[in-house]
């Protein structure tokens, strides 16, 4: 490296300059002090093409130059050069003129993070590791992996975070998102009525609902295969599969439970993720004076266990000596061994899971009593049906389909003891009914003609059946279902169509290609009155029967070549689950007569 004064003419911003490529960076804070002494500190440069020299470093104090060199120009006929100072690299080592640029400007001017990462990008092409980099910078590996992470990111995304329109917590978490996860976000953020997730609230959104961490298992994460999604920003691990996670979890908690009783408790009592324990209704009580242990269960995976607690009503039936303790009945100590009791447990778990085998029909009727009552080895949840608008909501509600499915859901409620106004068969409770409700549940099933019992599971599997899924397109084929019978085209669904080449196809569609043509310049407005006309039979248009969108029928098609339908790709997925069909089998060779007899 050699120091000299070069003349501005003879400078150029370098490529390699990490502020490249930007508008005239902002120089107000240094413009006095070169107008009143020059510019003193040295700038970093590498010899270029055509005798002129690229800054790596400097780029500031180069463009506070031109600005004083213009000044100094004006009135003279014969400028003297401006010229400044100057520490000249090697020519040729891409690697060292980043590094120089990135060093000097980050000890001066912080670049945003967008900035950095794509610094730090230029320095991994040209072969160097993270190690590397952090080693030139002084900064930890993590924080330049984390810095490279950005990378994972749409380049829209990380526009967005340079610009500030959202903040670091909210990059992060898109950084665990794929490419057609971050691209359902950005949608969400386009959309003028959709709520779109930031922050914390966005981990939820991608990872399915509550995020789960991983450390809050009471079981072997890395030996069970339940599949995590790695946080690398902090530094934590997230379960993918959420029902996965609960089937181990629920079987830990139930080695909890047996531990407690084994260890002499007189009680371990289970608080559901709905029903937290709550401090001040119990009292603490030692285990000798009739203290449980209640474990309570939170819906983000936690399990904390709380030994040694009462009932405050219990406790005050205590000390009004209600029940001396002489008379209390004293723990009886059981006569077989919590290690026995499992050993009958599963002899007799095996001989019952065999006979089932010989009578699918009671088998049938537990599957379905799980289903809705759910247990610590099955969870299932109902289709929310979330809208997005009041508007779409009462759509829904009112249409022929879910009019009918109600009616029908009311029934199968009333045929199981169910209160009728039970939002749902899934999840539903027996009035009454004493003991576990899986069982009480199963009893009843058991008490249903095989007919009712297809009502009921008919029923259940469309409160379960998740919309906008493959699922529901292999249905739909498999019954040949006709939209045209089942839906018609209100306001709320005029209203939602936004696309004008879209509009226009439909207006075809509906009213024929000559009106669609003759009106191909309106506004969306009058292109949707058209269509509410025509179908309608309003306003002198002819009316058109049984018309279905082609996002909606079985088999769905799009408008256009852009796509982007989700029913369409629901639709390819089901079609792809199909099996090939078998080839047909070769036809047998054609019998051979037997020949006939010479005659004698």
């Amino acid at each position: 490296m050699k120091l000299e004064f070069i003349a501005l003419d003879k400078l150029y911003v370098d490529k390699a300059n990490m502020r490249f490529a930007k508008r005239p960076p902002d120089v107000s804070d240094i413009l006095p002090s070169v107008r009143k002494r020059g510019i003193l500190q040295t700038l970093i440069v590498r010899p270029g093409e055509e005798d002129r020299f690229g800054i790596l470093a400097g780029a500031r104090r180069f463009r506070a130059g031109e600005i004083v060199a213009g000044e100094r120009a004006e009135g003279e006929a014969e400028p003297e050069p401006f010229l400044l100072p100057c520490a000249i690299l090697e020519a040729g080592d891409d690697a060292a003129a980043v590094e120089a640029s990135l060093i000097e400007n980050m000890a001066r001017l912080d670049p945003d993070e967008v900035t950095r990462w794509e610094t730090f990008v230029r320095l991994v092409k040209e072969g160097q590791s993270p190690e590397e980099i952090a080693d030139t910078f002084a900064l930890p590996v993590l924080a330049v992996r984390r810095t490279l992470a950005l990378g994972n990111l749409l380049p829209r995304i990380r526009d967005l975070y340079r610009h500030d329109k959202i903040n670091a917590a909210t990059v992060r978490h898109l950084t665990l998102a794929s490419k057609a996860r971050q691209k359902d976000w950005l949608a969400l953020w386009d959309s003028p009525e959709a709520h779109c997730p930031l922050g914390w609230q966005l981990r939820g959104w991608l990872l399915g609902g509550q995020a789960i961490c991983a450390r809050y298992a009471l079981f072997d994460v890395d030996a069970s295969g339940v599949a995590l999604v790695a946080d690398l920003f902090n530094e934590e691990r997230y379960v993918a599969d959420p029902d996965a996670f609960w089937t181990a979890q629920n079987a830990a908690i139930e080695a909890h439970r047996a531990a407690y009783l084994e260890a002499g408790w007189t009680g371990v009592e289970i608080s559901p993720p709905n029903e937290h324990f709550q401090h001040w209704e119990y009292e603490k009580a030692p285990k000798r004076k009739g203290g449980r242990v209640y474990i309570d269960v939170r819906a983000s995976g936690e399990v904390v266990f709380h030994e040694g607690y009462m009932s405050r009503k219990e406790a005050r039936r205590l000390a009004r000596g209600e029940q001396p303790e002489s008379e209390r009945p004293k723990v009886v100590r059981p006569e077989i061994t919590g290690p026995m009791q499992t050993y009958i447990d599963l002899h007799r778990h095996a001989a019952v899971r065999a006979a089932l085998l010989s009578r699918p029909k009671v088998a049938l009727r537990l599957m379905v009593a799980h289903a809705i009552a759910g247990s610590h080895l099955w969870r299932v949840d109902t289709e929310p049906q979330e809208a997005r608008s009041d508007a779409i909501a009462e759509s829904v509600e009112t249409c022929r389909g879910e009019t009918l499915f109600d009616a029908k859901r009311r029934a199968v409620l009333g045929l199981l003891g169910f209160d009728p106004e039970t939002p749902t068969v899934c999840g539903g409770r027996v009035e009454g009914a004493d003991g576990d409700r899986l069982t009480a549940i199963f009893m009843a099933l058991l008490g249903l003609s095989d007919r009712v019992v297809m009502d009921v599971i008919a029923v259940l599997i469309g409160e379960t059946l998740a919309a906008g899924s493959p699922a529901v397109e292999a249905v739909g084929l498999e019954l040949g279902l006709d939209m045209a019978r089942w839906w018609q085209a209100d306001g709320a669904f005029l209203e939602l169509i936004r696309d004008k080449e879209v509009l226009g196809a439909i207006v075809a569609e509906v009213a024929g290609d000559t009106v669609a043509s003759a009106n191909a310049g309106e506004k969306g407005a009058a292109l949707k009155k058209i269509v509410a006309d025509h179908l309608a039979g309003a306003g002198g248009r002819s009316k058109v029967e049984n018309w279905v969108p082609r996002w909606m029928a079985f088999p769905p098609a799009a408008y256009t070549a852009r796509g982007g339908v989700g029913t369409v790709r629901a639709h390819a997925k089901a079609e792809a689950a199909r099996p090939a069909p078998e080839p047909e089998p070769e036809p047998l060779p054609e019998a051979t007569p037997e020949p006939q007899a010479l005659a004698a």
